[in-house]
């Protein structure tokens, strides 16, 4: 009867709704008999139950720990918060829409950012003077990498050194005998790769020299074209010249940039071979394909080694004209047999021809095969001077469709005739209104080729051209010592061996860089130097002027920081304000920013002028940024009455409502390379202004 009872329960439990709780069910492996008497003795007396089902449902659906997997869905099935949380799935959902739209928004209105070769300044080292590591008075790759830690206290990010392959360095060594190859004089290719890996290090950025238009008369090329040697008999350019009593009378009038005749007879080929530079540099054969090949091929080589860029020099000269006339005497009534000198002819069939910029494009192209990854722009800039054709020098830039040069060196600072206010505006304008939109300006104010700023125009006058040349928009170009004001050294100092070994070469702005005051102002630890330091290296010199509070270095590093620092200067407009033959005006702006910086460079005597009066806008006063004189620096001028001394600079900044270039009045006077606009809600930069 008991049994029976206890058999009926759950039965009993089930049809009213009840929860079976199996969580203690008994070992199915117990021993029967055990079980039963266990029961017969232990169970108590049971009753039947009436259980309440909305009670029990109401049990089932509050969580308890342990709750089996049945109960657990059905708990979490039952909806909760339900509008609250659809309001979050939706918030969330119109969150990301918003943020992915913002982020396209933002990437499509983004000016383009500026590249590593418009970013930095580009400092040029001539290796031979920068730095001897080895104590043989030369200086060579070890040097250049014993001393990177000048071209980073600089804030430059970009060396440009000059060329350094294997050849008998005549013309600088320019004439290449292998374009594979280190000179010995500069190292090995291990340093180089050193060299190379040092730099990237240090997150800077590296340019080589390439001459394509000729090669040393050493090169392989030219032994095996001078013996009519298979595809190498055309490499250059041969002509049938007579020879006479000792005399050669070469095909026609044309003359070397170094004067006298630029052909030369060759015994072994009974042949004239022209060099438009010096005889020992044979001008290449560019109709032949052949050897266009051979010159993207050296490209590919040294691209593939990892370096930054190329300056590709007198690619003008890379293609003549086939008729061999002679070219058009300038002063027609001289005695054509009496001409010798370079500047005595029109060189209209010499440079510029036909087909030479598709040359410089088709170099482009074979760079831009290693320009694929990100930051890893491979730059060109190309050796454009032109001079007085400033349309043909904008060619080098290229078309709207088709790349070339990133830009052609601008020399314009360095071709004026004479230093005042008004040539400093009219070599800045010359560029700017004669250069493609959309392009990217430069300015070199010294080169190997040519004096020193201190030695050209003057040391009073240093120090507000580095001025000039870094606030200008565009990319600077320093050549070594000139962040020093380094002078020419005396050329009756330069030695007899020097001027055998290369008559066709200046040296006084090639003199050993200056770093310290030690002997041989710390260039060469050895007994001498290739070309003699300058007098005044115990007074100029890098270690001096790192701790002078006026010094020419200090300034230059702060002009670079402001350049790096500061918008307007480093990517906004450029209006030009005035200019006498005393000063040269001109200000910095960027759309959207509140102000502005106005530089006033005095290129000639003591000058007072009335700033207010040319531009209304200006506040009365404005701070001075920087100056020439560090002691000026923090004060406030009267617009009103700006003075300044012969070769003095100012950064001026002030606040203004009404940028200068949105004046109808100053229209022409207004450029911008790479337009941008600034937004002081999002601090952020945009294009659409």
């Amino acid at each position: 009867m008991v049994e029976e009872e206890a058999k009926s329960l759950p039965m009993e439990l089930s049809e009213k709704g009840g929860v079976e709780n199996n969580g203690f069910v008994q070992n199915e492996a117990f021993d029967d008999t055990e079980t039963n008497t266990s029961s017969q003795e232990e169970m108590p007396k049971t009753c039947n139950v009436d259980v309440d089902p909305v009670a029990t449902e109401e049990l089932a659906l509050k969580p308890y720990a342990g709750m089996p997997k049945e109960v657990l869905l059905k708990f979490s099935s039952q909806a909760r918060y339900r509008v609250t949380r659809e309001i979050l799935f939706w918030l969330i959902i119109i969150a990301a829409v918003v943020l992915v739209c913002a982020t396209i928004a933002i990437i499509a209105l983004s000016p383009k950012c500026l590249d590593w070769w418009q970013a930095s300044p580009i400092y040029q080292i001539y290796p031979r003077s920068f730095k001897d590591s080895n104590r043989d008075g030369n200086g060579d790759l070890k040097g250049i990498q014993e001393k990177l830690d000048h071209i980073t206290y600089l804030n430059v990010k970009t060396i440009w050194i000059t060329s350094f392959y294997k050849s008998p360095l005549k013309d600088l060594g320019y004439g290449a005998e292998d374009f594979y190859d280190i000179d010995p004089m500069f190292g090995s290719m291990s340093d180089f790769d050193n060299l190379l890996a040092a730099i990237h290090d240090r997150g800077l950025k590296v340019i080589m020299d390439l001459i394509p238009n000729h090669t040393s008369d050493k090169h392989q090329w030219f032994q095996l074209s001078r013996n009519r040697t298979g595809k190498y008999t055309d490499y250059y350019i041969w002509q049938n010249c007579t020879q006479a009593a000792g005399s050669v009378t070469p095909p026609n009038n044309w003359v070397s940039v170094f004067g006298n005749s630029s052909w030369q007879f060759d015994d072994v080929r009974k042949q004239c071979y022209l060099h438009q530079f010096g005889k020992g540099q044979p001008d290449l054969n560019f109709r032949n394909l052949a050897v266009q090949q051979e010159i993207h091929d050296i490209i590919k080589f040294w691209l593939g080694k990892g370096i930054d860029g190329f300056s590709f020099s007198a690619v003008k000269f890379l293609l003549e004209a086939t008729h061999l006339r002679d070219e058009p005497q300038v002063n027609k009534s001289q005695n054509p047999e009496s001409i010798s000198a370079y500047s005595q002819l029109y060189h209209d069939y010499t440079t510029t021809q036909v087909g030479m910029h598709d040359i410089i494009r088709s170099f482009r192209q074979t760079m831009n095969q290693f320009s694929s990854e990100p930051g890893r722009y491979r730059f060109m800039g190309s050796d454009g001077d032109e001079k007085e054709d400033i349309e043909a020098t904008m060619m080098y830039y290229g078309t709207t469709f088709i790349q070339e040069a990133d830009f052609p060196f601008n020399f314009n600072l360095i071709n004026m005739k004479n230093l005042s206010g008004n040539s400093i505006f009219e070599a800045v304008n010359l560029w700017m209104k004669n250069m493609p939109a959309g392009k990217w300006p430069n300015w070199v104010v010294g080169s190997p080729n040519t004096a020193r700023i201190s030695s050209r125009i003057g040391k009073e006058y240093v120090n507000v051209m580095n001025m000039l040349l870094l606030t200008l928009p565009g990319t600077p170009v320093t050549y070594y010592g000139e962040e020093i004001g380094m002078e020419n050294i005396a050329s009756e100092n330069v030695s007899e061996e020097c001027i055998n070994s290369d008559p066709v070469v200046t040296f006084p702005g090639k003199s050993p860089m200056q770093w310290d005051g030690k002997v041989n102002a710390g260039f060469t630890e050895g007994n001498s130097s290739w070309l003699p330091v300058n007098s005044d290296y115990q007074s100029v010199n890098v270690e001096i002027q790192m701790t002078g509070p006026n010094s020419t270095l200090n300034l230059y590093r702060e002009l670079t920081l402001l350049r790096n620092n500061e918008l307007p200067i480093h990517r906004g407009w450029m209006c030009y304000i005035w200019n006498d033959s005393n000063v040269f005006v001109y200000v910095r702006e960027l759309d959207g920013l509140d102000r502005g910086f106005m530089m006033v460079l005095n290129f000639g005597q003591e000058s007072t002028i009335d700033l207010k009066a040319i531009v209304p806008s200006l506040p009365s006063e404005a701070i001075i940024r920087l100056s020439t004189n560090f002691s000026n620096a923090g004060k406030a001028v009267n617009t009103k009455l700006i003075k300044t001394e012969m070769g003095e600079g100012l950064v001026l900044e002030y606040k203004t409502a009404k940028p200068v270039h949105t004046m109808e009045a100053f229209q022409g006077n207004c450029f911008v390379a790479e337009k941008a606009c600034y937004s002081s809600a999002f601090n952020l930069l945009y294009v659409n202004c």
